[in-house]
Parts: C-alpha cells; sequence; structure tokens
C-alpha cells in the first residue's frame, strides 16, 4: 500500500540548508501497523508531513513516496489534497492546534464528508454524530455543538481522531496522539486505533517517544535519530535484542517498576544536535559511547540481526551488543 524508497528532505534553516530526513525507506502493507520512536529533534513528524504533503514551503523533498500505486510527490497540491483526508488521514500531536477555534465540532467532523464524498450537511452531521460516539466521546449529540476550546484534551484528541477517520481511510498516521493524556485515556484511544486496524484492514503509522507504547502497539518499528534510521525490524525482535546504542540508551533511560523513590534515571549523554551539525557519518558520533573518529565520517551499513528484518547501522554493533 506504501512504500518510501530513500526519502529526503531538506529544509532552510539560519545557518544554511540542512538535511532533516536522510534516505529513509520502508513499506507498509493494508493492515500492517508500523512505529516510528526516537527524541524530538529526529525527524518522525518531519516524514509524517512529507507523507501528506504538508511540509513547510522551503523544504526541499526527494525520493520516492508511492501509495496504492501514486507517486505522490509527481502529484500536484491539488491532487495531493483529493487524498488528504480521504485515503489517507493524519491525527496531529497537538488538537487544539489541528481544530479551527470559530467552528463546532459537529461542523468539522462532517466537513471532510462533504468535500471528499459530497454529502448533504444533514446526513454528514448524522455521520459525525456517530463518528463522535464511536470514538466515545461523552453525550456526543451535545458536544458536536461545543466549540473546541469547550473540550478537555482528551476530547479533543478523539475529535481529531474522528475527523482522521471520517472518509475510512486506507493510511491513518498518528503523530503522538496520546500525548499529555492520563493513562487511562490514552489506553482507551490506543485500543480504538487497534480496533479500527483490524476492523478495516488500515494501515497506521503511530509516531511516539514512548517505548512502553511502540511495543504494545505496533508489529514493525523504526528507531530514528538525526533523520536517518539506525535500527529497525519486528518490534518484539527489536526489544528482545537492542542494537544500536542509541536504543539501548532510550531503553536504559525509561522508568521502571520497583525503583527506588528518588532514583535518578539514566540519562543519555550530550543533546540532540542540530541539524546543520550532524555529521556525514553516524548522525549519534556526538553522543555515542562507542564512537571513532571513523564514525563521524563513515556512513554505517545496516546489518543484520539474528532475526529476519532486525537491522541495525552501526559499525561497533558486536561491542555494543556485547554491552548489554
Amino acid at each position: 500500500m506504501l512504500e518510501v524508497k530513500d526519502l529526503r528532505v531538506l529544509l532552510q534553516t539560519r545557518r544554511g540548508p540542512a538535511e532533516a530526513v536522510r534516505g529513509l525507506s520502508f513499506e507498509l502493507a493494508r493492515g500492517e501497523t508500523l512505529g516510528l520512536i526516537g527524541e524530538s529533534g529526529c525527524g518522525k513528524s518531519l516524514t509524517a508531513l512529507a507523507l501528506m504533503g504538508l511540509l513547510p514551503e522551503n523544504a526541499q523533498v526527494s525520493g520516492h513516496i508511492r501509495f496504492q500505486g501514486q507517486d505522490l510527490l509527481a502529484l500536484s497540491d491539488r491532487q495531493r489534497s483529493t487524498l488528504r483526508g480521504n485515503r489517507m488521514a493524519m491525527v496531529f500531536q497537538e488538537p487544539m492546534m489541528a481544530l479551527n477555534p470559530l467552528h463546532r465540532i459537529g461542523a468539522q467532523v462532517a466537513e471532510p464528508l462533504r468535500l471528499h464524498r459530497g454529502w448533504s450537511a444533514a446526513r454528514a452531521q448524522a455521520e459525525a454524530q456517530r463518528l463522535l460516539e464511536r470514538v466515545g466521546l461523552p453525550d456526543a449529540r451535545r458536544r458536536a455543538q461545543a466549540y473546541p476550546h469547550e473540550l478537555s484534551g482528551g476530547q479533543r484528541q478523539r475529535v481529531s481522531i474522528a475527523m482522521a477517520l471520517a472518509c475510512e481511510p486506507d493510511l491513518l498516521i498518528a503523530d503522538e496522539p496520546t500525548t499529555a493524556l492520563d493513562l487511562t485515556i490514552q489506553g482507551q484511544i490506543l485500543d480504538l486505533l487497534a480496533e479500527l486496524v483490524e476492523e478495516r484492514g488500515m494501515g497506521l503509522i503511530l509516531i511516539s517517544h514512548d517505548l512502553g507504547v511502540i511495543a504494545e502497539n505496533v508489529r514493525q518499528m523504526l528507531v530514528m535519530y538525526g533523520g536517518s534510521v539506525v535500527e529497525r525490524g519486528p518490534t518484539e525482535a527489536v526489544f528482545a535484542r537492542l542494537g544500536h546504542p542509541y536504543t539501548q540508551g532510550l531503553f536504559a533511560a525509561r522508568p521502571r517498576l520497583g525503583m527506588a523513590r528518588g532514583a535518578r534515571l539514566q540519562t543519555i549523554a550530550g543533546s540532540v544536535p542540530e541539524l546543520a551539525d550532524l555529521p556525514s557519518g553516524c548522525p549519534f558520533s556526538a553522543r555515542c559511547r562507542l564512537a571513532t573518529p571513523e564514525c563521524w565520517r563513515t556512513r554505517p551499513p545496516a546489518l543484520l540481526m539474528a532475526q529476519a528484518g532486525h537491522e541495525v547501522s552501526c559499525l561497533h554493533l558486536e561491542e555494543a551488543l556485547r554491552g548489554l
């Protein structure tokens, strides 16, 4: 259904052009789930925006994005707009920014149906109410008449999901859909997405910085850093044997049950560099405990681990695995 090959996104920064996504490739079939994980600034959201055709005007995109046989990068913005909200849709990280504060909730959920399906206002409004009920919005009939600021964060996120699902898309991209939500609502939203994948055979790309969310909700995963994929594979295989030093660092930094009160979490040394400061070799070189001068110069190849499809891009893979 979706094939991405050598995707690159070049942004114009105050320090000159910088590659924000560097040679990303993956495939996604109908009914499959893929997770993108990494720290803020690693290129996850820019990848999603590139797929949707929503990048800033100064961004330059190259590579190939084929969706159901169509080369998306060859389409005009007008042609892309017939796909957005219709055959492919996105749930944005901050629903308050995605919803129009001047329009009622029901009208916003109904809009894709009127735009892409040509439905009447009455029919679209009725379907909007059904969708709001489907995503678990309390008192959906009354809430449909509310404005976004009158709802809680969790309720607005449910509205965003309802709007994205209105035209029954074949591909849904969910960018941090549970950020800032309490655990109960987070679980309900993730369960809802899983149900929809199973019911409709929808492809799902789930973006998160939460290892637990990725572990429980996707079959395949990509670990991103500096716009590059440093580790990929079946989620179970990656978690069973973390290969890349960056993946190991993310895993070690997570809070765990049974930790002593006041215990400090492990951290990854340093911080995510600016795009213009990324080395030509491994993007993680500046923060890696195993880095050598060669790592700064040489782009590491993807090395296959024991399980099929599990790949790690590291020049010192054997040493990294010994350190586990």
